[in-house]
C-alpha cells in the first residue's frame, strides 16, 4: 500500500513541478520582450489527450455496465 502511495505521489509531484515550472516561465515572458523559453510541456496535447482518455473510459465504462 505505501508503495502504491508512494507513486501515486510521485507522478503528482512531477506534473505539478511540471505545471508550476511552465506557468513561472509563461509569466517571464509576458513581462519580456525577448523571446522566452518554450514550455517543458505543451499543455494543449496534454489536454486532448487527457479528454481522449476520459470519452473512452466512460464509454468502456457505459458499455461494461450498460
Amino acid at each position: 500500500m505505501r508503495v502504491l502511495f508512494g507513486i501515486i505521489l510521485g507522478v503528482c509531484l512531477t506534473i505539478g513541478g511540471a505545471y508550476l515550472y511552465d506557468s513561472h516561465n509563461a509569466l517571464d515572458a509576458a513581462n519580456t520582450t525577448v523571446t522566452a523559453q518554450k514550455p517543458m510541456v505543451n499543455w494543449d496535447i496534454v489536454n486532448s489527450n487527457w479528454q481522449i482518455l476520459t470519452e473512452r473510459a466512460r464509454s468502456e465504462w457505459n458499455r461494461v455496465t450498460g
